[in-house]
């Protein structure tokens, strides 16, 4: 199928990185990664060629090895360069950051210096609201949020830590430093019942530090201006492919 043929139909959601077409199958989408890069509530942003191509690749290596490892995701099989297919799913609107060293918004937040390794990895919640600027909440939040039951709190947080171990591991075998990342999961829409991981793992979602010389290898070239942002995504992806 050529990017022709299938460009045909609408988009049913577009976001800052991706968009989602329907398929034939009602319960299986297309999941379309962009060029674009945007930071700060997409205030900055910028298209780069070649990085929905990067960020299509690594979420599949990622994904394949964590449905191997027992994780249950979205993803249904490949599709071409820049697209996907994954199952169906409502989004909990519930952005799940898993932290093991200290960077970033914590870092700002704390007064707590970049690099500074955490005795355990921290999980967060976040309230997925552009108008709000996806607030810090609990699980207490989540609750009377509607965004997420007590059980599905505790669920998210034992797969998010889950999903963490397994990519430390992975990414050190890449000689990359998993500092932090953002993860979302969805419900089924076979099967509501059934929480997935959704979305995507790339360098955009998570803060990756070459092991050897604490390189940034992640969106925070672009977020910080470092310049070297697709050089970094392709070595990430080359050191994954290995």
């Amino acid at each position: 199928m050529n990017h022709a043929a299938h460009n045909t139909m609408e988009p049913i959601y577009e976001g800052k990185a991706k968009r989602l077409y329907t398929t034939e199958d009602p319960n299986v989408l297309r999941m379309e990664y962009k060029d674009s890069a945007t930071a700060f509530n997409g205030e900055k942003k910028e298209d780069f060629e070649n990085k929905g191509r990067f960020n299509k690749a690594i979420t599949l290596i990622i994904y394949k090895m964590l449905e191997e490892k027992g994780v249950k995701t979205h993803l249904v099989s490949d599709m071409d360069d820049i697209n996907l297919l994954v199952r169906k799913v409502s989004i909990m609107p519930l952005e799940v950051i898993v932290r093991n060293v200290a960077a970033g918004s914590f870092s700002k937040r704390m007064g707590v210096a970049e690099g500074t390794q955490f005795t355990k990895p921290i999980v967060e919640f976040s309230y997925k609201d552009d108008a709000l600027g996806d607030p810090f909440i609990n699980d207490d939040y989540a609750r009377e949020m509607g965004a997420a039951s007590e059980e599905d709190s505790a669920y998210v947080k034992k797969t998010a830590l889950l999903i963490n171990e397994t990519l430390k591991e992975f990414f050190l075998k890449a000689n990359l430093r998993l500092i932090d990342f953002k993860i979302e999961f969805g419900r089924l829409a076979t099967d509501p019942t059934q929480i997935v991981l959704a979305d995507e793992i790339t360098p955009d979602t998570c803060r990756l530090w070459d092991v050897e010389t604490n390189e940034k290898m992640d969106k925070d070239r672009f977020r910080r201006g470092l310049g070297g942002f697709m050089e970094a995504y392709a070595e990430v992806l080359n050191r994954l492919q290995k």
